[in-house]
């Protein structure tokens, strides 16, 4: 069996590069576009291979539309040509051409390192858990250095080189930002499991709010439990809120003092008593990567059972809408054989698979737009709903026309629950016509369409 005690390397590299963003060129004008790798809220990730290299990488699509995505876009460029750090993902090249941004990225093939982990060819130790927590943490501290914070670190951010190796990357930038000491910084966003306190009670965000998110990662690596894990996610955030959490004795019945000071230094409430990343690495567990030999009681294996058990779970989460769908499919099920929804910590990964093979559906609306008659210069909304998995992407037209958002008259939401809104403010009588919300995705495409009538003020 292959241990994984991911050692960390000083990795020495001179091939940085600093990104501007090219509006000259399409990205398919230097890459070929490949398979798609995944789906985040921001669009689309495809493999990428450069046409006269061969060498392949992965592109980071924003779907761009809405002015805000586009800053959100760009200013994430900015920030990542200043976390150039072996620990931290690259930026290699940027594409603007309207309405879409492209980030090409390097291709990190090993996936998630909890993934990783659970693997039966390989070995999880607390000793490991140390080799995976300094390289997190060399990759913070970076961060931390030029005074960035990520805001978004929890277990799927944090990913393997390769499929061999546990070198280990931190990825999805999405959220991070520059702190100012003149201007305080408070954010409403993260998951829920792993957000610190402030976040929550809307308080200004620091450095050592990433440190609360390492903890929380930390407890998760050596337990297999979530230390926050509510019923539900206000349930979750109460528990956050409080800093409402223990040792399970079970769970860490023979992991050590030191682990278990090392958690605690970070989960404290106050941020101010959290331990920076430097004086997380200098801890007494961090010092074990050095002094303990693996063959010792420190390399005794951690069951890997609840650990699976939490993937499973988070699978579950990242489906979105899957446990109310699946709920809602086990209602209009007439079959005796449908599986139970009651439980999905319990189901094993094979019936998770089966479940998300049964909610696949083509999108369909289940709430159509009115038509409408408006008076020039008023504000008007087309609302919409929308089913369907995986989640369908969506476009709006007028008169078979895209409908962009450059201009600041043509707004659309498209929200997690399948709510989509299309507001245009100001209209003229240019905005009469029939407007179509057109809904796709791998398993075929609905339509639905409403007209608005513009009035001239008398």
């Amino acid at each position: 069996m292959e241990g994984g005690t991911a050692e960390p390397c000083e990795e020495k590299r001179n091939d940085y590069v600093i990104v501007t963003i090219d509006e000259k060129h399409k990205v398919t004008d230097h890459y070929n576009v490949l398979d798609k790798l995944g789906v985040g809220k921001f669009g689309h990730v495809y493999r990428l291979a450069h046409k006269e290299t061969g060498q392949v990488f992965a592109g980071k699509f924003y779907k761009g539309r809405r002015e805000k995505e586009r800053e959100a876009a760009k200013k994430e460029i900015e920030l990542m040509n200043s976390l150039h750090h072996p620990k931290l993902v690259q930026c290699l090249a940027a594409y603007d051409n309207k309405p879409e941004i492209v980030m090409v990225m390097e291709l990190i093939a090993g996936g998630e390192l909890f993934e990783r982990i659970v693997d039966d060819n390989f070995e999880h130790t607390e000793q490991s858990s140390v080799g995976y927590m300094h390289q997190i943490l060399q990759g913070v501290e970076y961060m931390h250095q030029q005074n960035i914070v990520h805001l978004d670190l929890k277990p799927e951010n944090i990913v393997c080189e390769n499929r061999t190796g546990f070198q280990i990357k931190i990825i999805d930038f999405g959220l991070a930002r520059k702190l100012d000491s003149s201007t305080p910084l408070k954010v409403m966003h993260g998951t829920p499991e792993f957000v610190a306190p402030e976040v929550i009670n809307f308080e200004p965000v620091c450095l050592t709010t990433d440190m609360w998110s390492i903890g929380v990662i930390c407890y998760i690596l050596l337990s297999g439990e979530s230390p926050f894990q509510g019923e539900s996610d206000s349930d979750t955030l109460a528990l956050v809120t409080a800093a409402q959490w223990e040792f399970d004795e079970e769970s860490f019945e023979e992991i050590t003092n030191q682990a278990k000071d090392f958690i605690s230094s970070l989960l404290q409430k106050n941020a101010r008593q959290r331990m920076s990343c430097d004086k997380a690495l200098s801890h007494a567990w961090m010092k074990t990567l050095e002094s303990t030999d693996n063959s010792t009681g420190a390399a005794k294996n951690i069951s890997k059972d609840k650990m699976k058990k939490f993937l499973a779970r988070q699978k579950w989460k990242k489906t979105g809408k899957a446990v109310l769908a699946l709920k809602r499919m086990a209602l209009l099920s007439k079959s005796e054989n449908s599986p139970s929804f009651t439980s999905p910590v319990d189901d094993t990964q094979h019936v998770l698979r089966s479940l998300e093979e049964r909610m696949q559906s083509k999108p369909e609306f289940i709430k159509t737009p009115f038509d409408l008659t408006v008076i020039e210069e008023s504000s008007v909304q087309l609302v919409c709903c929308i089913t369907g998995y995986p989640d369908p992407e969506v476009l709006w037209l007028r008169d078979d026309e895209v409908l962009e958002e450059q201009d600041s008259s043509v707004q659309v939401d498209y929200e997690e629950d399948g709510m989509c809104v299309l507001t245009l403010n100001s209209v003229s009588l240019q905005h009469s016509g029939t407007y179509t919300c057109k809904a796709t995705n791998i398993h075929g495409e609905a339509l639905c369409s409403a007209t608005i009538t513009v009035l001239k003020q008398d």
